[in-house]
């Protein structure tokens, strides 16, 4: 089986300073993986080079074999790889609803039909009964939900987390996860995810990437990585939260 998305010796430098080095590997369609590390590990780095948004200065980024490398954020959307933001911006003056129309207009050229999808997203993510108010006035866990929802309504194959859990109580959280595990098994979408709370990754992933100072120092399943010396020195033996 070929993966879905693999990422060749990947390397890339801001004014001299690299932040990536020589960073590979793959995921297989339908897998949920984990990409870990400590704060300026360079993760949020290589998705915005998955994502379109940063162009490697190195190697390469396959998607279902294809050569992404250098293709603009929205040629990628279109491809198949939808993604969320650290720092959550909804269209504040519109709807939680018609937030999640635009993204879902990437795809279908009516409003009705992408009302639709947009209503059916919010409810698989708890935000149904929220459609008609202002984004700007949800709460900031909500808000993290609907980031979700955008990224989603664009029909992603592949879709790309960064760090959706922070600052989440464990109950949120483990709801969290269980709505990704039914998004990943219902809808068979592959997913990669950035995410600190180490409760949420060990409880959604079957396979985790580790980074430190933009090297891939560790991958493998969860019961693997966690015994990696190299990791538990420089990541889980930090104050992380479980």
């Amino acid at each position: 089986m070929s993966a879905l998305l693999n990422v060749q010796n990947v390397s890339k430098s801001f004014r001299g300073l690299r932040a990536v080095t020589d960073v590979s590997f793959e995921i297989d369609p339908g897998a949920i993986v984990a990409l870990i590390g400590p704060n300026g590990a360079g993760k949020t780095t290589i998705f915005n080079m998955v994502a379109g948004a940063l162009a490697a200065d190195s190697g390469a980024i396959l998607f279902e074999d294809r050569p992404i490398r250098g293709l603009r954020p929205d040629e990628v959307c279109t491809l198949g790889i939808g993604r969320t933001f650290q720092i959550v911006k909804p269209f504040a003056g519109l709807s939680v609803l018609d937030n999640v129309v635009v993204g879902a207009l990437k795809r279908c050229t009516r409003v009705n039909e992408a009302r639709r999808i947009a209503a059916t997203i919010l409810e698989t993510l708890g935000l149904g009964h929220k459609h008609d108010v202002p984004a700007s006035s949800l709460t900031p866990t909500d808000r993290k939900k609907l980031e979700v929802a955008r990224a989603l309504a664009t029909r992603p194959r592949l879709l790309l987390l960064d760090e959706v859990m922070a600052g989440l109580r464990p109950k949120e959280c483990d709801d969290l996860v269980a709505t990704f595990r039914e998004i990943n098994q219902r809808e068979s979408i592959t997913i990669l995810l950035i995410e600190h709370v180490m409760r949420a990754v060990m409880a959604l992933a079957e396979k985790i990437i580790v980074l430190h100072h933009g090297e891939v120092i560790a991958q493998g399943t969860p019961g693997q990585v966690v015994k990696e010396p190299a990791v538990l020195e420089c990541y889980l033996g930090e104050e992380t939260e479980i």
